[in-house]
């Protein structure tokens, strides 16, 4: 499976952005497709997945700022992200696995920059 991210750049703090991940290869279902960051000196962190079956997951940061939706005839996942905050620079990180397998795929990151 490979993955490609797009929609990284420079915004504003309160300002918007939204990632897409297109996934191709054997993608089959049930599946987790999703979103880690990392930033500058930090461990990588978990910001938000959604099954095949639109189960999400946000980590507590995020909640209520970022939205993460799918769209499974394309293979392509988003995250919709407002109100961003300098504290949201990281290189974000597209992933995909199939559930019953422990096998994780990830795709180049895409840096997003929020900053004045």
């Amino acid at each position: 499976v490979q993955l490609q991210a797009s929609g990284g750049g420079l915004v504003q703090p309160g300002g918007s952005l939204r990632l897409s991940c297109v996934a191709s290869g054997r993608v089959v279902s049930p599946n987790v497709m999703g979103w880690y960051r990392q930033a500058p000196g930090k461990q990588r962190e978990l910001v938000a997945t959604s099954t095949s079956g639109s189960i999400t997951n946000y980590a507590d940061s995020v909640r209520g700022r970022f939205t993460i939706s799918r769209d499974n005839a394309k293979n392509t996942v988003y995250l919709q992200m407002n109100g961003l905050k300098p504290e949201d620079t990281a290189v974000y990180y597209c992933a995909y696995r199939y559930l019953p397998s422990t096998n994780n795929y990830e795709g180049r990151g895409t840096l997003v920059t929020v900053s004045s």
